[in-house]
């Protein structure tokens, strides 16, 4: 599990193929890599790898066809930068979200606008998650966890501050910008939990619709 507060910015220094996966080396000299271990799990623009090697600043993870498929490592190459973020420790403070490191889907940067003390960016969402994003609700972009401060339609809006945008690649977006998107778990499993007994029925839908707010009570006629 991670919280969503970039701990370093990485580059992408080696992108190896086989097969369909992507063996792939990440280095850093801001990352703490003295307790990380073989095995352990570091989010990588928002995307949980497993560290398969490791050095004083670097690791390497393979990154699965499935992972490549719905996340934006179809566009990344060597020297591409990247936030990290090891897993979180029971000990550690929670400053973000629970973010579990599975991305949802890909959305792109529509608009930029830079305003004096912070920056105005404007993301269109997957029409598939565009239902778990809310107005004042948490989503993490590229594994940075922010608050969503505007919504219209699959599109919303998120203000970035200096700080943010220095230690994250925040600050290297512009419109047509591919990113990372995942949504808050607790949506996610709000809406499974929402549809009770139904869901052992492989038939039924995952999504809640009208009709079904309306069949179970959660609307007044």
């Amino acid at each position: 599990m991670f919280t969503g507060i970039i701990e370093a910015l990485g580059s992408i220094t080696s992108l190896e193929n086989r097969g369909d996966n992507i063996r792939l080396k990440v280095s850093s000299d801001k990352l703490d890599m003295s307790d990380v271990a073989l095995g352990d799990s570091i989010a990588t623009n928002g995307v949980c790898l497993t560290v398969t090697d490791m050095g004083e600043h670097h690791y390497c993870a393979d990154v699965s066809a499935e992972t490549i498929k719905y996340t934006g490592f179809a566009h990344y190459k060597v020297g591409s930068k990247v936030n990290l973020e090891k897993a979180m420790r029971p000990t550690d403070r929670f400053g973000g979200h629970i973010v579990s490191g599975h991305v949802d889907g890909v959305g792109e940067v529509s608009n930029v606008t830079h305003h004096t003390d912070y920056v105005e960016i404007w993301v269109k969402a997957p029409t598939s998650i565009a239902k778990y994003i809310a107005h004042k609700g948490s989503i993490t972009v590229d594994g940075v966890s922010l608050t969503v401060n505007e919504v219209n339609g699959a599109e919303f809006m998120l203000w970035i501050i200096p700080h943010t945008l220095q230690e994250t690649v925040i600050g290297t977006y512009q419109t047509g910008t591919q990113v990372n998107l995942e949504v808050d778990v607790v949506a996610r499993y709000l809406e499974r939990l929402m549809l009770g007994d139904k869901a052992a029925n492989p038939e039924t839908k995952s999504g809640i619709d009208m009709a079904f707010l309306a069949e179970n009570g959660f609307l007044r006629k």
